[in-house]
């Protein structure tokens, strides 16, 4: 006789509370082959078989609560050999014994210390499909990025356990790879993978949650079909419950204060498309729309004269490219002129925390960048303290991931201050909104030719309207139009930047 014990469940964890048994007393077990599953406050813990053999007896039976070193079950080894022999007739048995095959999960990749959870936007493999390692499988989005999920190892797609449209959290299981197979021998799992799933579709649930869950779901109020099991088959956990409770109600809402619609004829409706709202658009109006409620915002204007920028620009660009590899724009211009102009005035480059304010002695710029998916604002970290080279490579490297949908959290992340492009869509004015909770963002627009009065004569001049949108609560008119000067200045006459002044 055997006996199966409660494993180490952890330094600080004294007890657990018997979640399930997929054995019963009579049943065959082989070596490691899994009897139960313990609960504890904080994670699930599978309990092997020690033996080979018979399960004898269960001494602990589902539901209760037993400590370190418990006495779980009794497993008499002297009908080991006999037992697990018959269940080798059975095709369905024999298989996994002779293919080998090891079944390796595909979880959600990290996706940010800030982001707890993303959609599944797109398939691109479907069950039954073969795949090579690191060869993409799916594509993840949460409120700013796209997360491609590569195969973590060769083998054929058997499972897809969050379909497209899926919103799945930071450890969750996205798929099932069994690795090394070939298409024909992985086939029959991937026949049952459908069928398997049509309980859970149908809402035929015949797996029993653990008790603790059952328990908290009746005490918080919580319907079952809204929480996600990660146990086994998908059994509901009690963690599960906790992550559920701790959840917005709607993971992704609609725009902020967005009427309803009115009435629509049938003639109309028929011509138009509804489409659901991505993560990262529903994030872009949800913090647009808090900026605004949120900051004292105000927008304070100016005009640039860009002759001088665009004289320097033309009488080197050529040998700039040459010399760095990148061409010569005018954000490095612009990003310099702020970093100079935010030195004199701080404040634009701080932010309010609580009842403090936090002064930035360093800027780390966001530049915002129009993508196929909506508005991203990757950050040139100490930007500073980098040169115009510097500053034109980071903003082309940063701008193409942008648009591939390449983009990391943390690369967009922590900005001080922000500027944003409208000209390169030819608008001419605009009121920019902050990105909190920075305190200013500058706007550049279209440069236009214009008349200008230049020593008392007509000329014309290649013009162009600044914008820079600041909170009043810690910049006052002052600061906000010195800066704008400033910036103004700097890029009249470039030199000032050489010389810093």
């Amino acid at each position: 006789m055997t006996e199966v014990r409660v494993p180490t469940l952890g330094e600080s964890v004294t007890e657990a509370t018997v979640a399930t048994w997929f054995k019963k007393p009579g049943d065959a077990v082989a070596v490691d082959e899994m009897l139960c599953e313990l609960e504890t406050d904080k994670v699930t813990v599978e309990v092997p078989a020690p033996a080979a053999g018979t399960l004898a007896e269960i001494i602990a039976a589902e539901g209760e609560t037993v400590g370190v070193d418990a006495l779980l079950a009794v497993i008499s080894e002297g009908a080991a050999a006999a037992a697990p022999a018959p269940k080798q007739e059975t095709g369905a048995q024999a298989a996994p014994q002779s293919n080998e095959v090891k079944m390796t999960d595909v979880m959600v990749p990290t996706l940010g210390e800030s982001v707890a959870e993303a959609t599944v936007s797109t398939w691109f493999k479907k069950v039954g499909d073969t795949v090579a390692q690191d060869e993409m499988l799916c594509e993840l989005e949460t409120d700013k990025v796209s997360v491609e999920v590569p195969a973590p190892c060769a083998g054929v797609l058997t499972e897809i356990v969050a379909p497209e449209g899926t919103t799945v959290d930071a450890s969750a299981k996205l798929a099932v790879i069994a690795e090394g197979a070939s298409a024909g021998a992985a086939a029959p799992a991937a026949a049952a993978a459908p069928a398997a799933a049509a309980p859970a579709a149908s809402g035929a649930k015949d797996v029993e949650n653990a008790p603790s869950a059952n328990k908290l779901m009746a005490e918080k109020g919580i319907d079952p079909a809204s929480v996600q099991g990660s146990g086994k088959d998908g059994r509901i956990m009690k963690e599960d419950v906790m992550a559920a409770a701790a959840k917005p109600a709607v993971s992704i809402a609609p725009a902020p204060a967005a009427a309803p619609r009115g009435p629509v004829n049938a003639d109309d409706a028929a011509r138009e498309e509804r489409v659901k709202m991505t993560r990262l658009r529903a994030t872009i109006a949800r913090r647009l729309k808090d900026a605004q409620n949120t900051a004292a915002m105000l927008t304070t204007y100016n005009e640039v004269d860009m002759t001088e920028v665009m004289a320097l620009r033309n009488t080197y660009k050529d040998a700039f490219e040459k010399k760095h590899g990148v061409r010569m724009g005018f954000m490095s211009f612009f990003t310099k002129a702020c970093c100079h102009a935010l030195k004199e005035v701080p404040e634009v480059n701080a932010e309010i925390d609580g009842g403090d304010i936090v002064y930035k002695h360093y800027v780390h710029m966001g530049v915002a960048a129009g993508t196929p998916t909506g508005l991203v604002v990757p950050v040139i970290r100490d930007a500073d303290q980098m040169s115009f080279a510097d500053i034109e490579k980071a903003i082309a490297e940063k701008g193409k991931r942008a648009r591939d949908g390449k983009l990391s959290m943390a690369e967009m992340q922590g900005g001080t201050f922000t500027i944003s492009n409208g000209g390169v869509y030819g608008s001419l004015m605009s009121s920019p909104i902050l990105n909190p909770p920075q305190s200013g963002i500058l706007g550049m627009h279209k440069i236009q030719d214009r008349p200008m009065v230049i020593n008392g004569e007509i000329k014309i001049r290649p013009m162009m309207y600044l914008a820079l949108s600041y909170d009043h609560r810690i910049v006052d008119g002052k600061g906000a139009v010195t800066f704008l000067v400033r910036v103004k200045e700097a890029l009249e006459d470039p030199r000032r930047l050489l010389m810093d002044l």
